[in-house]
């Protein structure tokens, strides 16, 4: 039997997430959080580029593990030129786009530009990343916005996405290509997508004003009151941009972003923080059922997962707007790091072919 070293990396916004694994097997899973100051200091995310390379490792020699004794590096993708599902090596072309932020600016950004830069001292001396944020499989019908000047675009939790509704079709003895799932990723930010037969026909962009509100984003705004705000004179472009991400939802209305703390506080009384919480409940309910609607009512189940899906009093809330739909799973947490592996494994074992990014 093969066996195999895999690293993956996730960068995330406060934190960046590695995992060894033996073939499918965790060796260790560390999250690394680093501090806000540190990172507010740099003056972009890639900035952050050495800062988060160094934290790397030194988990690594702290875990006493070589990166000569790895054999593929694999990484969260990052804000890049639209692509279809799969598994994409890291070429020029592909750090080009990552480091100038081509396409938006994101802590995803880092890690294949950081997977690169290890790969070097690995066996295999190349990098990968998998089923990035911007995988596009959306049908034409749902692109259109209403207007020829502006076009719906899906950036959201593919990755977690892709590796649960795979891990839903094993448990029911069937093939993911052959089932219509809804799934929800509550986290950060919020992402609903129709998987419709193994593609993701229509879903929310999770980072740029669209869907629910979320702990660092506002999701949907009312546009004549978005034009009026910006018109007024009294925001910069950038002040109105963090406003949708990372200023938005729980940071706008109560100063932070973490759901437990907000939680905490409902459960202590506070009426608004209930009030915001149940909103966001009921709008990602509210997408579902929109979703349900784009796959014609034929629903083999609704699956619930992310960080927030760890808290029952939300999953029990979504779950009771739309059990009339399909069935409820929740998967609480997100699998990002064992699905980056999976897929490398995949890859080294010769199962699937590494896309070329152009």
């Amino acid at each position: 039997m093969d066996n195999y070293y895999i690293l993956a990396i996730n960068p995330g916004s406060t934190s960046t997430k590695i995992g060894l694994f033996n073939n499918e097997n965790p060796v260790f899973i560390k999250k690394i959080m680093h501090d806000a100051g540190i990172l507010n200091s740099f003056r972009n995310i890639t900035g952050q580029y050495e800062y988060r390379k160094k934290s790397i490792l030194e988990e690594l020699d702290a875990m006493n593990f070589s990166l000569s004794d790895v054999d593929i590096i694999m990484a969260r993708g990052g804000l890049l030129k639209s692509v279809r599902s799969g598994v994409y090596e890291v070429n020029g072309r592909m750090l080009e786009d990552l480091s100038s932020n081509t396409m938006g600016e994101h802590a995803s950004n880092l890690g294949g530009l950081i997977a690169a830069d290890l790969a070097g001292q690995t066996a295999a001396g190349q990098a990968y990343i998998a089923d990035p944020v911007v995988v596009d499989e959306m049908q034409d019908i749902a692109k259109i916005a209403g207007h020829p000047a502006f076009k719906r675009t899906p950036i959201f939790h593919a990755l977690n996405q892709k590796a649960i509704a795979r891990k839903y079709a094993m448990s029911v003895n069937n093939a993911y290509e052959n089932i219509n799932l809804i799934i929800a990723h509550i986290g950060g930010g919020t992402s609903i997508g129709a998987h419709h037969r193994g593609k993701i026909i229509d879903v929310n962009n999770a980072l740029y004003g669209d869907g629910p509100l979320s702990p660092e984003r506002s999701g949907s705004l009312p546009a004549k009151q978005v034009v009026d705000i910006c018109f007024s004179g009294r925001y910069s472009k950038n002040e109105i941009e963090k406003m949708f991400v990372g200023e938005g939802g729980f940071m706008a209305y109560f100063g932070t972003n973490s759901y437990l703390e907000v939680k905490n506080r409902a459960e202590n009384g506070d009426s608004q923080c209930k009030l915001i919480i149940d909103a966001m409940a009921y709008q990602i309910a509210k997408y579902i059922g929109s979703m349900a609607a784009v796959l014609k009512g034929d629903v083999d189940a609704i699956l619930i997962t992310g960080g927030i899906a760890n808290d029952p009093y939300i999953c029990d809330y979504i779950a009771e707007m739309v059990k009339f739909i399909a069935p409820v799973i929740v998967y609480p947490g997100e699998d990002e790091l064992s699905a980056l592996a999976y897929n490398g494994l995949m890859l080294l074992k010769g199962t699937i072919q590494a896309k070329r990014y152009e």
